[in-house]
């Protein structure tokens, strides 16, 4: 550890939580921030890979706060980036007034599809269908039959290569004033843009009854349905929007498998991800 400058969290102020860790400021240094993501996501080999993703994005020309140096925090890894201020993320405006919920949902959609025809850095970054596929083979809480038609559909999804953010949702899009800008960049990658869809669709349908969800976003389920909605009519560009959304579906299914590559689960997301995997494949592929 070494390498890295150790900081001592007891002077850092948490400003901030996600799903993947908490962020902290500190007065002696004004200008960066400190995240420190959850256990299991703060060693050295993930932290490295978050911060260099964020260097090669920011190189991309995609809005994202500067990444500026790894550090060591305790017996874990954190990273300091450039703090941007008054700063709000989509949900937090969404939940802060429920009014704007199809506004941001657009907003979401447009930022969304600039970035998704970005032409990515194919060197670098991960092509998502490959991931899939490296998965599909990984992944124990898949049956034989469902593997089948999982692997089958997964051969039709074209080759294609801009970006992919790889978590889409209302909280990796935040603003300042007139700017904005995307975060947590750790699964970025190139492929179809209806692998990010699938995820938004999965947090905003299939998983807007848990209120774990719902306590990440700040949403409860009837407005994250509701976002999805105007965001589905966004994209799809009119307001029956019945057959986008099973196309999202089946994507959601394979975000559960292509989520391998990232986070291994444990045995109770084993047992959740297969019922959720089932019903995916029941509403869109059979």
């Amino acid at each position: 550890m070494s390498e890295y400058r150790s900081i001592d969290i007891r002077t850092w102020s948490k400003v901030g939580e996600g799903g993947n860790g908490s962020v902290y400021a500190n007065q002696s240094e004004p200008d960066v921030i400190l995240k420190v993501n959850r256990p299991g996501l703060c060693t050295e080999v993930f932290v490295r890979h978050e911060f260099e993703v964020s260097k090669a994005v920011e190189g991309l020309g995609i809005p994202t706060p500067r990444m500026h140096e790894m550090v060591c925090v305790g017996d874990a890894y954190g990273t300091l980036s450039e703090r941007v201020r008054q700063k709000r993320s989509l949900a937090r405006i969404c939940a802060d007034d429920p009014g704007r919920t199809e506004e941001m949902a657009r907003l979401l959609c447009e930022k969304f599809k600039i970035l998704s025809e970005t032409p990515c850095n194919t060197d670098f970054f991960p092509n998502r269908k490959v991931q899939l596929m490296r998965a599909m083979d990984k992944v124990q809480f898949i049956g034989e039959k469902n593997r089948i038609l999982l692997r089958a559909f997964a051969e039709t999804i074209p080759e294609v290569t801009t970006c992919s953010h790889g978590d889409l949702n209302m909280g990796n899009l935040i603003l300042s004033d007139d700017r904005f800008y995307w975060i947590d960049l750790e699964r970025f990658g190139y492929g179809s843009p209806m692998f990010d869809i699938g995820h938004l669709y999965l947090i905003c349908s299939y998983y807007a009854p848990l209120k774990q969800v719902q306590g990440i976003f700040h949403m409860d389920e009837a407005q994250l349905r509701r976002f999805w909605d105007a965001f589905a009519k966004a994209y799809a560009g009119q307001e029956e929007h019945a057959a986008f959304d099973t196309q999202a579906r089946c994507y959601a299914a394979m975000d559960l498998v292509v989520r391998y590559e990232f986070i291994p689960p444990s045995m109770p997301e084993k047992i959740f991800f297969s019922m959720m995997l089932r019903r995916l494949i029941k509403d869109c592929i059979v």
